[in-house]
Parts: C-alpha cells; structure tokens; sequence
C-alpha cells in the first residue's frame, strides 16, 4: 500500500512538473515595445519646407567683360577676398592704352592751341577798343578802325574753335577710356571669388555674360546670408512676413538657426513633375552664424504660427490614423481613442485619451501590436 502511495505522489509530481513546464511553453510571451512618457510642455503650430531650402549669399554677381579678347592680366584665385574697386581681370587693350595717351596728348596740343588762340584775342580786342576811343578824338581813320575791330572779331572766332576742338579732344579721350572699362572687370562690391571660368592667354567673348552663358568671375558677397525654401501652395497663405522661423541643416546635425520671414514670393511656383509651391526667404537673426555658413549648404526651415503650453503632448509619430495610439498599461497593450489638438512634425498635442504620466507606444511597428497584448519595455540594448 505504501508502494502504491509512493507512485502515485511521483506521478503527480511528474505531472504537475509537466503542467508547468507546458504551460511555460505556451503561454503568450510578451513583446517588445519602445515607450515614451507623455508629458506636459509647449507645442507649436508650424509650417515647413516641401524641398531642401538653400543658403544665398546676400549679393552675388557672375562677372564677364562686356567685350571679347585675350585675357592678359588675373589678379584673383578662387577662394580670394576681395574689396569694391579692386581691378580682377583685364584683356590685352594695349592698343587702347596707346589711344589714349595719344588722345591725352592731343587734347593737351589742344589746350595750349586755345590758350594762344584766346590770349591773341584778348590782345586784338584791347587794341580794338582803344582804337574806338582815338576814332572820337579824329586821331584814327575809320577804316583803320574798322579792320581793328573785324581783326578782333575773327580772333575771338578762332578762340571759341580752339575751345571746342579742346571739348572734342576730351570727349575723344573719354570715349576710349570707356572701351578701355569694356575690357576689365572691377569688382562692384566687397565679397569672395567664388569660381573663376578663364585663364590667363584664354580669349573670352562677349557671349559668355549673356543670358544662360557662364560668367569669367563669380563674385558672394558673404558678409550676410538667407534662406530660400519652397513651401507648399495650400499651407503659403499661412506665412506672412515676420514671423518666427528655425533653420537647420544637414551640415550641422541637430543645431538651430533662428531667422525671421523677410520675403514671400508673389506667385506661385509651377515646376514639371513637382508639387506647386510659394518661395520664400527667411533671414538669419544671428550676425554671428554667418562666420560658418557657406553659400549653397541645403537648409530646412520651419515657420512657427503658434505656440502654446499643453497639459499633455506625446510625439507625432505614436498617433495613427483615426486619432488613434497605443499605451502600455502595467504589462499589457491598450488601443485608445485620442482627442488631438495643435500638432507639428514633433509633437502632438492630446486634449482626451492619455495622461501625464502614461507610457505611450512608439514602435508602432511591432509585431503582435494589439489591445490586450502583453508587453514590456525594449531594453537599452535592444
């Protein structure tokens, strides 16, 4: 009897051990979820870029002489500063060099010519007069007057052609002193050499500054720079000028840029294969960023409408469609109807469903996701 006792008390132990260890092997295990906890802080109605904004320069300039030839003097590189006034590029014009010394010269014979010219009049009016005054007294015939005073008259002629034929000569000298600006390139403004398209001995043409060719010299001015940024056509009635803007880039990782709505297109954009779009430019607050931008980095920028501090946001990506989130209750997987309030691209604002505090899912893309799941927190590692 004994015996007997002792077997069954092993079958049950050996039964019960297999219960365990078969209820072990199936009961749901629990999945692994990223959770974040829903809080309280400020949301922000924002608008933001449908394309890559770009930084510009403040002024940018593609320079090219205004006439063909051979470039013979290159007084930048790539790279370099330079100041308003400063000469870049000159093609071969010793030819007009020669010009104009000799126009300079002739207009110089010209002055000495008119000089003489009028001081011989001076002197054939003098006489003149002082031969009307003796024609009073008798002294003097009037023919010797007469002669006199035509004598006079023509010599005063010949001064007022002296001094026109100075006027031409300058005006001669000007004129080949405007060719020869034709030929230079002087820099218009204090700014960096961006690219330069020309060598030295290299002949350029007057077509590489018209419109679609290359310029010889690009020319940023670096001393400011702004943003562009297409914004969609249905949120642009939204902008207006003034308002608060944030800038980022892919340059500088997570790091903001303040900047304010300087310029709104006043058209909309409408390119091929590409969602219509308003341009606008957003100008950098900071004097200071401008020491680490460079003309071209690709920029987003994100315009503030409003703000406001919430009782309760979670992040804009645990909120699916139908305005619904899933929340991690102790050990198991809620599905909840959320009311939502003003959103961003960050953060959602939830006035019903969730409170301070709760532990909403964001890996809503975990297998086995559903009301009644059990769950626990992803590990660190994980």
């Amino acid at each position: 009897m004994r015996r007997l006792i002792k077997w069954v008390l092993v079958l049950l132990v050996l039964a019960l051990i297999f219960a365990v260890i078969y209820w072990q092997a199936t009961k749901p295990r629990p999945i692994s979820v990223a959770v974040a906890i829903a809080e309280s802080g400020i949301v922000e109605n924002t608008v933001a870029n449908t394309r890559a904004g770009t930084i510009e320069a403040c002024r940018r300039a593609g320079l090219s002489p205004s006439t063909g030839g051979l470039i013979s003097v290159l007084n930048v590189r790539k790279g370099d500063p330079v100041r308003k006034g400063d000469l870049l590029l000159s093609l071969w014009n010793k030819d007009l060099m020669a010009e104009i010394e000799l126009s300079q010269a002739e207009a110089e014979s010209a002055k000495a010519n008119a000089r003489a010219s009028c001081l011989t009049a001076e002197v054939a009016q003098r006489e003149a007069n002082r031969l009307l005054k003796l024609k009073k007294s008798g002294a003097v015939s009037e023919e010797t007057v007469d002669r006199s005073v035509t004598d006079a008259s023509a010599r005063r002629a010949s001064c007022d052609a002296a001094k026109a034929s100075t006027a031409v000569s300058a005006a001669r000298a000007n004129v080949i002193r405007a060719r020869l600006d034709r030929t230079q390139l002087i820099a218009p403004f204090d700014g960096i050499v961006a690219a330069i398209h020309g060598e030295l001995s290299e002949y350029v043409t007057p077509s590489s500054s018209s419109v679609g060719g290359t310029p010889v010299i690009d020319l940023l001015d670096t001393s400011c720079f702004y943003v562009t940024a297409p914004i969609d056509e249905v949120d642009a009635p939204r902008v207006s000028l003034g308002q608060t803007a944030r800038v980022t880039l892919d340059a500088f990782g997570d790091r903001e840029f303040a900047g304010t709505v300087s310029q709104i297109a006043p058209f909309v954009l409408d390119l091929a294969s590409q969602a219509r779009t308003v341009e606008i430019e957003v100008e950098l607050n900071n004097p200071t960023d401008r020491n680490e931008l460079l003309a071209g980095y690709s920029a987003d920028v994100e315009i503030i409408l409003a703000a406001r501090n919430v009782p309760v946001r979670v992040p804009s990506e645990v909120v699916l469609e139908n305005s619904r989130l899933f929340v991690l209750n102790g050990d198991t997987i809620e599905e909840r109807d959320v009311l939502v309030g003003i959103t961003n691209w960050r953060w959602a604002e939830i006035v019903e469903g969730v409170k301070t505090g709760e532990s909403v899912v964001t890996s809503i893309d975990a297998d086995g996701l559903e009301t009644g799941a059990l769950a626990e927190i992803m590990s660190e590692e994980e």
